[in-house]
């Protein structure tokens, strides 16, 4: 590969390690959306839900927190 007096290397040998470098960089810093993923917002119904089914809230404070949430 690199011997005594042999540049090559520093020829397109290094400029396709600096393309491969600038490549794994561009695909592991860009944000993807990984198919399948389950991980969403919860929404504030969704976290109201979550409470009266965890028994947090009753079923009274759950009916009036709904109607409040579905006015807005």
């Amino acid at each position: 590969m690199f011997h005594d007096g042999d540049y090559s290397f520093w020829g397109m040998h290094m400029l396709w390690w600096v393309i491969w470098l600038i490549f794994m960089i561009w695909i592991f810093a860009t944000p993807w959306k990984i198919p399948g993923d389950k991980r969403k917002k919860d929404t504030p119904l969704d976290i109201l839900q979550k409470r009266y089914a965890a028994g947090e809230i009753n079923k009274e404070e759950y009916e009036d927190r709904k109607k409040t949430l579905e006015q807005s």
